[in-house]
């Protein structure tokens, strides 16, 4: 049986899909890139995690809430380390923290389903620095290249895209 590139499986999991849309940091676009709904299946997550498993060093894998937590667990349970999960604002009760997870004095690799500017991941990469983690690495399923390598650089995070909107466009099976 020959197994999908992660590509492919994006391409069949329609996480895609063309119209008119206001993204997170406000920008408008022609299409929307859904890796959140394309990743609840596991074929897909399992291809991340392997992806994730093979090329990359860290002690702790961390995901913003909501769309980088199913990536973080699936790579925790594939690479057999803990995980940890960023909220996306502080609670107003409880412990109240922002980092669910140990991640003190440990490094830690961020994963996000998407990027376009980086905001997500630098707040993500920020939130984990101020808990004394070692976070200068940011893994996104698919980046739209409309700037957060450049954004995040000026940080000293580095981005490392499983694929690129460019690639996605090319093979235009949708």
């Amino acid at each position: 049986m020959v197994t999908a590139t992660l590509q492919e499986l994006l391409v069949r999991y329609r996480a895609i899909e063309f119209g008119d849309y206001t993204l997170a940091s406000g920008a408008k676009s022609s299409y929307y890139i859904d890796v959140k709904s394309a990743a609840t299946h596991p074929d897909l997550l399992a291809a991340v995690a392997k992806k994730v498993n093979e090329a990359y060093e860290f002690d702790v894998i961390a995901g913003v809430a909501v769309g980088g937590v199913p990536l973080a667990v699936a790579v925790s349970l594939a690479a057999e380390k803990p995980y940890a999960i960023i909220r996306s604002s502080e609670k107003g009760h409880g412990k109240k923290d922002l980092v669910i997870g140990s991640v003190r004095g440990k490094n830690v690799l961020l994963i996000e389903d998407v990027t376009t500017s980086g905001g997500s991941a630098l707040y993500g990469i920020e939130v984990l620095r101020a808990a004394g983690a070692r976070a200068d690495r940011v893994i996104t399923v698919v980046d739209r290249e409309q700037g957060a390598g450049q954004n995040l650089l000026k940080h000293g995070v580095e981005i490392i895209p499983l694929v690129r909107i460019s690639e996605l466009l090319k093979s235009r099976d949708f």
